[in-house]
């Protein structure tokens, strides 16, 4: 197999735990500014620039309306949507998932670079770092030093195109200066990970079934392996 150099991991559901609480953010946004809307398809959207979120609910909502107006609900969605969300991450606990630091560990150990990306734009990607201490020995580009315990960071509003678009996985590679693919695993817990895997041709693009998706609800998404928590992905690192 050819050598891993780097892992590009999802944040909320992957390395982060999530029991719905970004699903319930968008539902209490979504009534607070009589926005229509179908659980199934936040689900569906779990993962992509929550802008674009609000404005795809809002097109589908609205479909008589023109782009400026569409813009504009969404814009207000959207502002309801950070204050709730930024104000969850800053009260309610932050944790890692479940292996995720033993795995950070062994990555390390073994020389593999560690990106998160998310689907977060980066007030909230930085309050979840600094909650969780991984923002420790990040320059003001968010990228590693020596001893840190992630070697990048990348939010969905730092690229011309959130998930399920590869940009932020070619984004890492060309800061971590990995020019091949193969040399990649991306891995994460939506829909919308997966594809973005798949499109930057990453060697594996593997779901983790523990987060905000089933394994019923990943497994018709294309894949190269569906892991029960986070500590499988040693098994595609030998």
């Amino acid at each position: 197999m050819t050598q891993i150099k780097l892992v590009v991991f999802d944040m909320a559901g992957t390395t982060v735990k999530d029991n719905n609480e970004v699903e319930r953010c968008f539902v209490e946004a979504a009534h607070k500014t009589n926005l229509p809307f179908a659980k199934e398809d936040i689900l569906a959207m779990m993962g992509w620039s929550k802008i674009k979120v609000f404005e795809t609910l809002w097109t589908k909502a609205s479909p008589e309306s023109d782009k400026n107006t569409i813009k504009k609900l969404a814009n207000q969605s959207f502002l309801a949507f950070r204050e709730i969300l930024e104000n969850h991450y800053r009260t309610s606990p932050v944790e890692p998932t479940d292996g995720c630091i033993e795995m950070f560990d062994f990555l390390h150990s073994n020389h593999i670079k560690i990106a998160l990306t998310t689907g977060f734009y980066r007030e909230v990607t930085n309050i979840i770092l600094s909650r969780l201490e991984w923002d420790k020995n990040l320059d003001e580009n968010y990228l590693g030093k020596n001893n840190s315990i992630i070697d990048l960071s990348i939010s969905s509003d730092e690229v011309a195109h959130g998930r399920p678009e590869p940009d932020m996985i070619k984004k890492a590679m060309s800061i971590t200066g990995i020019n091949d693919p193969e040399q990649v695993i991306n891995i994460g817990d939506t829909p919308s990970d997966l594809l973005s895997g798949k499109k930057a041709g990453c060697i594996y693009s593997l779901g983790v079934c523990n987060g905000t998706h089933t394994r019923e609800q990943l497994q018709s998404i294309p894949n190269d392996g569906l892991l029960n928590n986070i500590g499988e992905l040693a098994n595609y690192l030998n």
